[in-house]
């Protein structure tokens, strides 16, 4: 009797009419090249203490030049900051320009990488392997920004309240946005100093 041979798949025809040569792919697998895609996200989640620092210090910079910045204008200079945000933010996070960054509360994994875009914590839909039931070749960003937020500094900021996304946002500078809010409440505070120093000195 016979033995039954294996059946023929389309790939393995397709492979054996391939032109033969030299070149092989160094990746084949749709899987590995899915999980390659999130290779930067993921370096920028283990690495989220290093860029916590690098984020703190970028900020100030930005705070300083807040002048410049109000001189100009933020309307006229949102273009080409906008620009150079999208371009280092989507490298290193997949961002989604919200214009509502959280990257510091959040273990430097964006929740606007999440398909649910879930703002405060992960479905209850997260799969045993901590990937996305969405989508099951991707880690669970919620996942990743628990444990990002505990190799930084002030971890406990993962645990605040983020309010629902703003639209009308969308596709504006976060740096801008938060660096103005940052030199009007420095100002804020100024005019508060000075005002109750001018009432104890007329007492």
């Amino acid at each position: 009797m016979s033995e039954t041979q294996p059946a023929v798949t389309q790939a393995t025809l397709v492979k054996k009419a391939a032109p033969k040569s030299d070149y092989k792919p160094a990746d084949v697998s749709p899987q590995r090249r899915v999980q390659r895609s999130f290779a930067v996200r993921l370096w920028s989640v283990r690495h989220s203490r290093l860029l916590e620092w690098f984020y703190a210090r970028f900020a100030d910079m930005f705070l300083l030049l807040h002048p410049l910045w109000k001189g100009l204008g933020y309307g006229r200079v949102e273009g080409p900051v906008k620009f150079v945000e999208k371009r280092v933010k989507g490298f290193m996070f997949d961002c989604r320009m919200c214009g509502q960054c959280i990257l510091s509360s959040t273990g430097m994994s964006c929740p606007m990488n999440c398909p649910k875009q879930l703002r405060n914590g992960p479905c209850g839909g997260v799969r045993a392997n901590g990937n996305c039931e969405v989508e099951p070749d991707m880690p669970c960003v919620w996942v990743k920004a628990w444990e990002g937020s505990q190799n930084m500094v002030h971890s406990d900021r993962i645990l605040t309240v983020q309010k629902p996304v703003d639209q009308s946002l969308r596709e504006t500078s976060a740096w801008l946005r938060v660096t103005a809010q940052a030199a009007a409440a420095r100002e804020a505070a100024a005019a508060a100093k000075n005002g109750a120093a001018n009432t104890g000195a007329s007492a």
